[in-house]
């Protein structure tokens, strides 16, 4: 790709954002709420009064009975069923011994997508807290989905005081897990460090704010504004790292170091302070390379097996974009109507 290329990328006319797909991750369920008590927003007022086709914003409680409960889950994680979810039959999903949340994970695929096909929403952002010090952080699957990245770039220009990082999960299409996968960009907004069952007005803030600003932005890139390319920092996950565990019980037998505790996205390098065991005793980080550590001692995923997750940090050039023509478009229309019968 040359530098100076612009790339014309379809209009943007559905956006979805969801909370509580984590039913204790109250930040989300908490702005989904209020979303939802504004009938129309100030943005779709200003682009009628434009005579623009005005934005779609659909706002999703994600999952209902894990909120209810205030638990991550009800019966399984339901930010790991999206896999196959097309694939999934619904005379399949009547049971009663079917986990709930697969359950829903159709009913939201029915909603937002179908997952993979031309219908599904434009941009799905899917609003997350974590334990851990992480800032604001754009997860996705993509390291060269523009619409991500230069949505990124605008939330960090726009909140230069909250940190800010934008974290690839180098996995396919056919293998993403998550709600944000179902639509045609899509990302998860994490903002921490907050507990789970519990509201931080500054998180919420930064959450409200950092949706408004994704918002803006679509809006800006619909009507026409042209976005100049440059470059970002891309942290991609490499690996993830468990607790030390007991060989027999499985039962943890060391913490986060506190050298380490709370410096999410600072360069480990080999032979720092990994863990401290309850005895006391320091283990080091083995690895061949400096990374870089988030998610560190998330309380959620001590069921997982991880207690942190490494990635490595590089520059990525995000090209000039602009929407399509109506020629642009409808000739894009018919290439992935060409695709889906095939």
């Amino acid at each position: 790709m040359e530098v100076d290329e612009v790339v014309c990328l379809p209009r943007l006319s559905r956006v979805a954002v969801c909370g509580g797909t984590h039913g204790n991750e109250l930040s989300g369920v908490y702005l989904v709420r209020e979303l939802l008590k504004v009938k129309k927003g100030v943005m779709e007022k200003e682009e009628e009064q434009e005579e623009e086709e005005p934005l779609s914003v659909l706002k999703v409680l994600s999952n209902p009975r894990a909120m209810q409960q205030c638990r991550r889950y009800v019966d399984t994680d339901l930010n790991r069923c999206f896999t196959h979810i097309v694939s999934l039959s619904p005379s399949g999903l009547t049971s009663g011994t079917v986990p709930y949340e697969m359950i829903r994970s159709r009913e939201l695929n029915a909603m937002l997508g179908p997952k993979g096909r031309s219908g599904a929403v434009d941009l799905v952002c899917d609003l997350h807290n974590t334990t851990a010090n992480m800032g604001l952080c754009l997860i996705a699957y993509s390291d060269c989905d523009w619409i991500c990245l230069h949505i990124f770039r605008h939330l960090q220009r726009k909140m230069p005081d909250i940190p800010m990082r934008y974290i690839h999960f180098e996995v396919s299409n056919k293998e993403s897990y998550s709600l944000d996968s179902v639509g045609k960009h899509g990302f998860a907004m994490e903002i921490g460090p907050q507990p789970h069952g519990v509201a931080r007005s500054t998180v919420y803030t930064a959450m409200k704010a950092g949706v408004q600003h994704m918002l803006d932005w679509v809006c800006f890139f619909n009507s026409g504004t042209l976005f100049e390319g440059e470059s970002v920092d891309v942290f991609t996950m490499i690996k993830h790292i468990d607790y030390p565990r007991d060989s027999e019980t499985r039962n943890i037998t060391a913490a986060v170091h506190p050298h380490l505790q709370d410096r999410d996205f600072c360069p480990l390098h080999p032979e720092d302070p990994l863990f401290q065991t309850f005895s006391g005793e320091t283990l080091r980080y083995k690895g061949n390379e400096p990374l870089y550590p988030f998610f560190i001692n998330e309380c959620a995923y001590y069921e997982k097996g991880i207690a942190l997750s490494l990635a490595r940090k590089r520059r990525v050039l995000i090209p000039t974009i602009r929407v399509q023509t109506e020629q642009e478009q409808a000739a894009h229309v018919q290439e992935l109507a060409s695709e889906e019968e095939e």
